[in-house]
């Protein structure tokens, strides 16, 4: 059957594809906020922990993990019927941040996952997309038994500029780590209008 001139003026356009980074230390949730989100089956690159990096990869805090991120980690949302957003998870350990340029070309934007007993492990990232102009959020992930502060209290100690989202999430739940998504998305779009607004 030949499709009609009506046929073609009431076919939904395609959805807008965002690319958004999932950064932060290790251990931080990374890869288990991409799976939680994610509608598709996760593309995680995990391998076990060993002996013979024991004495580079950083363990305090984090004792009981075994694996790693040694690539990225890959998924996929549907925010809504004119948006999805395609998320990297970055390798968290310093010995793998030479991946960080590549994967980090074309993004509009990145959730820097903060946990509150490690929060000097932010640094990195939050360093990594200062000096490279990329829009980010701070995503806060809640663990059990650590101490919850304010958004502001974290922004103070993390020294981040006011317009810099921060938000709360729980990285497993996908209703709390979609909403540090979409702070990225809006964050990304005010600098994208206040840039162009700035040119006129």
């Amino acid at each position: 059957m030949v499709s009609g001139p009506s046929d073609i003026a009431t076919a939904a356009p395609d959805p807008l594809a965002l690319k958004i980074l999932v950064a932060g230390g290790f251990g931080v949730g990374k890869t288990t906020l991409v799976g939680a989100v994610s509608e598709i089956r996760s593309l995680q690159t995990e391998e076990r922990l060993t002996e013979a990096g024991r004495p580079v990869d950083d363990t305090t805090g984090v004792a009981a993990k075994r694996t790693t991120t040694v690539a990225m980690d890959f998924g996929r949302i549907t925010i809504s019927d004119a948006l999805v957003l395609y998320l990297f998870g970055t390798p968290g350990q310093e010995r793998f941040w030479f991946l960080w340029d590549e994967l980090a070309h074309g993004a509009i934007g990145a959730v820097v996952l903060a946990d509150t007993r490690r929060l000097a492990d932010s640094f990195a990232a939050i360093d990594f997309f200062e000096s490279r102009g990329l829009p980010f959020a701070v995503g806060v992930n809640c663990f059990e038994g650590a101490e919850r502060y304010p958004p502001e209290t974290v922004r103070a100690a993390l020294d981040l500029d006011e317009d810099i989202p921060v938000v709360l999430c729980d990285a497993r739940v996908r209703s709390s780590a979609r909403e540090a998504l979409v702070a990225v998305v809006e964050h990304a779009l005010q600098r994208s209008a206040a840039a162009r607004s700035a040119m006129t």
